[in-house]
């Protein structure tokens, strides 16, 4: 795999990674006249939670649900530029146009009668990850080899948004179909580059720090050593990953994929780990396409620890959850949920594993 860095017409940053051993690629000009991206983000904590709000409001006006024929991560062609110059590719990263964080620069904002005077910029950086040039493909269609371009392209990413100051931890994600709120439906992913430690992974480190407080073990390994041994969850192994439905899933489609190794992050991946992967997140996902014999809205989470804490307590995993519970119907976070975070599963762990071991496809 080569990769080939470039920029688009109005300076954001744009990286192909290209399969095979054919000659550098030599980078299409992004031919449109675009005005000089305007994004304004900022964050705003709540003292109540403890947790960092980001309020973009400029994201209002961004693509939404566009003709197959305006697709703006397809290919450029004579008649039409899109945000991916070249007429062919295999897989792309690029700055977010409409980006939840922003470049710091530096501004202090005025307080507004908080609590605790909280409110700075947005600072950070969000990009797309575009997974192939089949405008009608999803991640499940992929070859394993693309799949381990792909995988290949958040590594990467996630090295280079590491090193950038002020980052401290990279999100890795894919939300796919409406029924999430997917807004484009090329098969694509992000990456955000965060200025502070997420609320879940904060409480997952005390989970974790208490836990070995108590037990002296690692709480990752004694979840996984748990679902391993018991098997009534397990959907499917392999030779370095094991993927399970969680004993307390809170979704009605939940899978879980963790690698038998404790490892922080996607760069401390094996080339051996990574090549496990692919096949078996592949085959995962066409498990949870055949459940309903229908494309299953879903959200995948990378979990990485955070660049300069916790990670000799956290572990690398791949978190997927559905938010349909059958066909033609789907879970809303309703009151418990949404107001209190209690999770009301419709659905039993153990039958959702052995339906999606028996949907093998």
């Amino acid at each position: 795999m080569r990769t080939t860095s470039a920029r688009l017409a109005d300076g954001r940053e744009i990286v192909y990674f290209d399969e095979g051993d054919a000659p550098p690629r030599v980078p299409a000009p992004d031919r449109r006249a675009l005005p000089p991206v305007t994004a304004s983000s900022e964050m705003r904590f709540d003292p109540l939670l403890r947790e960092w709000v980001v309020i973009a409001s400029h994201r209002q006006d961004r693509t939404h649900l566009p003709a197959d024929d305006a697709c703006p991560l397809c290919p450029s062609t004579a008649d039409r530029a899109t945000e991916i110059p070249a007429d062919d590719y295999d897989v792309v990263v690029f700055e977010n146009r409409f980006a939840s964080l922003v470049a710091d620069d530096g501004r202090t904002l005025d307080a507004i009668g908080e609590v605790e005077r909280s409110r700075r910029v947005g600072a950070g950086r969000c990009e797309v990850v575009v997974f192939g040039p089949d405008h009608r493909a999803s991640f499940a269609d992929l070859t394993p080899r693309r799949a381990r371009t792909v995988l290949e392209a958040w590594t990467e990413r996630t090295r280079a948004l590491s090193a950038r100051p002020g980052v401290e931890q990279v999100f890795c994600f894919e939300n796919r179909g409406p029924e999430i709120g997917v807004t484009l439906s090329h098969p694509h992913g992000q990456i955000y580059a965060l200025p502070f430690v997420t609320p879940r992974t904060r409480r997952i480190l005390d989970s974790a720090r208490a836990h070995r407080e108590r037990t002296g073990g690692d709480l990752f390994a004694d979840v996984l050593r748990a679902e391993r041994e018991a098997a009534l969850r397990v959907v499917a192994r392999g030779e370095h990953w094991t993927a399970f439905v969680p004993a307390a899933a809170r979704w009605p489609v939940e899978v879980h994929l963790y690698p038998h190794r404790p490892v922080p992050d996607l760069p401390a991946l094996t080339e051996a780990e990574r090549d496990d992967l692919a096949p078996l997140y592949l085959d995962v996902l066409r498990r949870m396409d055949a459940l309903f014999g229908m494309p299953l809205p879903y959200i995948a989470a990378w979990h990485q620890a955070p660049v300069r804490e916790g990670r000799d307590l956290s572990r690398l995993r791949l978190e997927l959850f559905s938010v349909r519970r059958a066909p033609g119907r789907l879970k809303y976070l309703a009151g418990a949920e949404s107001g209190m975070g209690v999770f009301i599963n419709d659905v039993t762990p153990e039958t959702i594993a052995r339906r999606l071991r028996e949907s093998a496809p």
